[in-house]
This record gives C-alpha cells, sequence and structure tokens, in this order.
C-alpha cells in the first residue's frame, strides 16, 4: 500500500465526510444553496447520509481494497450528480465545489486500482 494512496484516501473520506456532517447539521451555507439548486429538503438526510457511507466506504478501503474502490467511485458518481444538479439549476459558479470534493475520492479509485 502506497503512501500516497493512504494519504489521498484518508483526505478524501475526511472531505466528504465533513461535507456528510455539514448537510446532515443543516449548516446555513451548505443547505441555503440546495434550496436555491431547487433538491428537496426531504432528500437531505438520505444524501448526507450517502456521503458519510463514502467516507466510511474510503476508510474500509484501507483494509479491504474492493470496498474503498466502490466507495470512490460511488462517491465520484455523488459528486458527479451535484455537479449535474448545480448546472441543472444554472449556477455554473459553484461548479467547482462538488468537483473539489469529488478529486481525492477519483484519485483514491486511481491509485487503488494501479497498485
Amino acid at each position: 500500500m502506497s503512501p500516497a494512496y493512504v494519504v489521498v484516501t484518508v483526505l478524501g473520506a475526511v472531505m466528504a465526510g465533513f461535507s456528510a456532517a455539514s448537510l446532515l447539521l443543516r449548516v446555513a451555507w451548505v443547505v441555503e444553496p440546495l434550496t436555491q439548486y431547487g433538491v428537496p429538503r426531504s432528500w437531505w438526510t438520505p444524501l448526507g447520509l450517502a456521503k458519510a457511507a463514502g467516507a466510511v466506504g474510503l476508510l474500509a478501503g484501507l483494509l479491504v481494497r474492493p470496498l474503498g474502490v466502490l466507495a470512490g467511485i460511488g462517491l465520484v458518481l455523488y459528486f458527479a450528480g451535484a455537479v449535474a444538479t448545480v448546472v441543472r439549476a444554472r449556477w455554473f459558479s459553484h461548479v467547482p465545489f462538488p468537483l473539489l470534493y469529488a478529486a481525492p475520492a477519483a484519485a483514491s479509485v486511481v491509485l487503488a486500482l494501479t497498485a
């Protein structure tokens, strides 16, 4: 297991966990844009739990690599959906934010598959 894989995976898990906690705790700077994007409030908890599961899955992948790969792919797909939601709402200046969270998850998958 390479040090780069460990560092990138832990970073991705911390970022996804932070994003999940921010949504589950209904932090204003997170939920206000969701309202503006048209994301129903009833989706917020399941979306937060999906991110939390992805964070846990990335960490579990340090022990069981296929689990980490699946969690990383799930997070990349989650944040791709977030990009689509932002674009659909025509808030193009917000597109970099979900990409920033997707990047370490994607890098973790690449490093896991190339190791």
